[in-house]
């Protein structure tokens, strides 16, 4: 359930290369992830894909993470995606320390594009 009835959640990248093929676009680098922007220029809807190596920690953590993301782009920035784009965010370690509202600010900030 979405706190606002009209937002449209984005679907969801699910095989490797729909991950691999937004290697090709632009990166956004931040302290907290790295976001990859692919434009399709399909127009159809945003599509998401999380992901989290093991450099970053066992299972609990890397799931922790991916969790966190995961509700920051449900409730704050799914608003914010362009029809006909792909994002995979990478998350880091630093996501588990950061406070939900600088996640929530941060994720909507480089999903519009600003630095």
């Amino acid at each position: 359930m979405t706190n606002r009835p009209t937002d449209k959640q984005p679907g969801r990248l699910k095989k490797r290369p729909e991950f691999l093929a937004v290697r090709r676009g632009e990166k956004r680098r931040g302290r907290l992830f790295l976001l990859e922007v692919l434009d399709r220029a399909d127009g159809g809807p945003p599509r998401l894909g999380l992901t989290v190596t093991k450099k970053v920690g066992n299972a609990v953590a890397r799931n922790r993470i991916r969790r966190r993301l995961k509700e920051a782009t449900r409730v704050h920035a799914a608003g914010d995606m362009a029809t006909g784009s792909d994002y995979v965010i990478v998350g880091r370690r630093e996501v588990l320390d950061a406070p939900f509202d600088e996640l929530k600010r941060e994720l909507s900030r480089r999903i519009r594009g600003a630095r």
